[in-house]
């Protein structure tokens, strides 16, 4: 079966402190009609820092979303093969042993997609595949290792490469003043995560079944305006909610596979904000201490978009408490309202992989 192994993570260094983002919100927006319930919104994200691909004073530029386009390319070209190669460690593979590389990103465009210029120069065969994802968002991770789990089904002497880069500071947007876009500019932060999922071999979740669920009707939730300056990221109210529907979804996958959601070992979810896991808690009943992993990728580096979900699971890697055996259910939430939804079990021990 496969084996989702050790992700590898890197933010980029510059800092800035929740403390900053209130302190810039209220000098940018001191006559906003609702700055203090913006404020009040930022102060309970949880988050303590962000890291950006460029100092504040740049993100808060705006020169054109052909300039931006050109720093997503020389930021994405500077800072993802470090990472790669630091995942394919970790598999204890090489460029030439990946049969199918996914890439998602949310927050810049390029075509041919980055997968293209990786292939051509890092020593990965001209044979491999590609998948980019551009517009399933934060629920982009999950889906990249469904993904991978389900080419490593059919191909099961394969593997696949996964990548989310996520440098959300270039959708800041300077006009746009509604409460759920300044909330945003306090919460997404920059980011790049990459792992291996391995058809044969590796320790790590053993992927065991995948599924994905979208709630009707809620397509105009998260959504990007995509105009001459850019991407304008847009934002329901309602979305906090939406635990409420998903739960029963995540149940009903662990179900299919006689497992019980309320009562699994380990739990690797998107952190879209404190509200997402404070629900998800609730309704799944299970304590709060279930998702450390994520509320600690919330706290440290804020919403990192698709990047979330393999940070998480690698901060479970390097606590190092889960034990062989031990099952799991990994989820990640973006526009649609998507969930993607995938359950595994740890194993520590290579040799008993198929």
């Amino acid at each position: 079966m496969a084996v989702l192994c050790k992700p590898a993570i890197a933010v980029p260094e510059y800092v800035i402190t929740n403390d900053e983002t209130l302190e810039l919100a209220q000098r940018l927006h001191g006559d906003h009609p609702q700055l203090d319930l913006v404020l009040r919104l930022i102060e309970h994200t949880g988050v303590q820092k962000r890291h950006l691909i460029q100092p504040i004073e740049k993100v808060l530029q705006h020169p054109g979303f052909d300039a931006r386009s050109e720093v997503y390319e020389a930021q994405t070209k500077a800072r993802v093969p470090a990472v790669v190669r630091q995942a394919l460690d970790q598999a204890e593979l090489e460029p030439s042993q990946i049969d199918l590389i996914i890439y998602v990103s949310c927050t810049g465009f390029m075509m041919p997609p980055p997968t293209a210029w990786l292939i051509n120069t890092m020593g990965f065969r001209p044979q491999t595949r590609q998948m980019p994802i551009a517009q399933l968002g934060c629920a982009a991770g999950g889906a990249a290792v469904n993904r991978a789990h389900d080419f490593c089904t059919a191909y099961p002497d394969a593997n696949v490469l996964v990548i989310a880069c996520e440098f959300c500071s270039l959708c800041y947007q300077p006009t746009d003043l509604g409460v759920g876009s300044l909330l945003s500019n306090g919460l997404f932060g920059d980011g790049i995560a990459a792992a291996v999922v391995r058809g044969k071999g590796g320790t790590g979740v053993r992927l065991e079944r995948n599924g994905s669920y979208i709630i009707p009707d809620t397509e105009q939730w998260i959504s990007y305006a995509v105009r001459s300056t850019g991407f304008h990221f847009q934002l329901d109210k309602r979305v906090p909610g939406t635990m409420e529907p998903l739960a029963p979804a995540l149940s009903a996958l662990a179900d299919q596979h006689q497992w019980n959601a309320s009562k699994l070992d380990f739990y690797i979810i998107h952190a879209g904000g404190p509200r997402i896991l404070d629900d998800l808690s609730r309704f799944l009943d299970v304590p709060p201490e279930a998702f450390r992993f994520s509320r600690a990728t919330l706290t440290e580096y804020g919403n990192i978009a698709s990047a979330v979900v393999l940070d998480a699971l690698s901060r479970m890697f390097d606590e190092a408490s889960t034990l062989h055996g031990q099952r799991g259910i990994m989820a990640g939430f973006g526009p649609g309202i998507t969930a993607e939804i995938s359950l595994g079990t740890w194993t520590s021990e290579p040799e008993a992989v198929g």
